[in-house]
């Protein structure tokens, strides 16, 4: 199995461990502790960069999918009985995706560049330009 195979099946089953969470009786959601808020941001986060990484050429449709997924989710809440949907709860969310798939982004990136630096192929100027 290769990485990115590895990668997509931890995002797949991240998303369906954050849909369970969110959609659940709030008595049966995991939690870790009182930082709700934290937790939010960081499932939503790790589900960002997972998936930002698993498809790396469609980071702008992850992005957009999870996004409006959030949102999705955030609104179900509205006709579950003992859940709430919460505005605040939302821009916690949506800033922990983007910023997963910022820092999937930065990462691949900076190994990109790190691995051509590596082989040769990006050569420092002189200062005196030869």
């Amino acid at each position: 199995m290769n990485f990115r195979r590895a990668v997509s099946l931890v995002a797949w089953l991240l998303l369906a461990v954050v849909v369970y969470s969110t959609l659940s009786p709030v008595g049966m959601r995991p939690h870790i502790g009182n930082w709700v808020q934290f937790e939010r941001f960081g499932a939503y986060g790790a589900l960002g960069l997972s998936f930002a990484m698993a498809y790396p050429r469609r980071r702008g449709l992850v992005l957009t999918v999870l996004l409006a997924g959030a949102a999705g989710l955030e609104l179900l809440q509205m006709v579950l009985p003992d859940r709430h949907a919460r505005f605040g709860d939302l821009a916690v969310k949506m800033a922990g995706t983007a910023c997963g798939v910022c820092v999937a982004w930065l990462s691949v990136r900076y190994a990109q560049r790190f691995r051509l630096a590596e082989s040769g192929a990006v050569r420092k100027a002189n200062p005196d330009g030869s």
